[in-house]
């Protein structure tokens, strides 16, 4: 990925990218297929794990397992992705000195359908604990059948931080 061009701003230790996932309800997809881009917001689940100073993201959703997002990625499985939050308006004397506070992540991903029963209950176990971690499903083999579940392996990411000032 290019360099962040406010240097100050990136987000580069593994513990505060992990607080922006869980911080965030929804990762934004952006697609292509046949009729052009297209951007779908989706729940996920996601694994964030470091290795020898590499930094490991992958994410799962749940979705139908037709339709233009499911075919999108038969057709091209490549997919941008962006999630925010910590939403907080900065203020100012005049209209140009008013700014957005956020808490981002950005990235590439290449998708892949999840076919394998023990890896779909491993993914949609990480959805349904980010989403809701109080939360006691039990995945009945006919739901396993007709959901689909994705896996995005992160290519690269970057996080991002604007903060009010104190």
């Amino acid at each position: 990925m290019r360099n962040m061009r406010l240097a100050k701003r990136e987000v580069t230790e593994t513990e505060a990218l992990r607080q922006i996932l869980e911080d965030c309800d929804v990762v934004r997809l952006g697609l292509t297929d046949e009729d052009g881009m297209f951007i779908v917001p989706v729940n996920f689940g996601y694994e964030l794990s470091e290795e020898n100073g590499a930094r490991k993201l992958r994410l799962y959703i749940h979705s139908a397992k037709e339709g233009r997002k499911a075919e999108a990625f038969v057709r091209h499985p490549v997919a941008a992705l962006e999630m925010d939050c910590g939403h907080e308006v900065i203020t100012g004397e005049y209209t140009c000195s008013y700014s957005y506070a956020y808490r981002s992540i950005m990235g590439t991903g290449s998708v892949r359908e999840v076919t394998a029963q023990e890896e779909k209950i491993h993914g949609l176990t990480l959805l349904m604990k980010h989403t809701d971690p109080e939360a006691s499903v039990d995945f009945l083999p006919e739901m396993l059948e007709r959901v689909g579940v994705y896996c995005i392996d992160v290519l690269e990411f970057t996080g991002k931080k604007r903060e009010k000032k104190k």
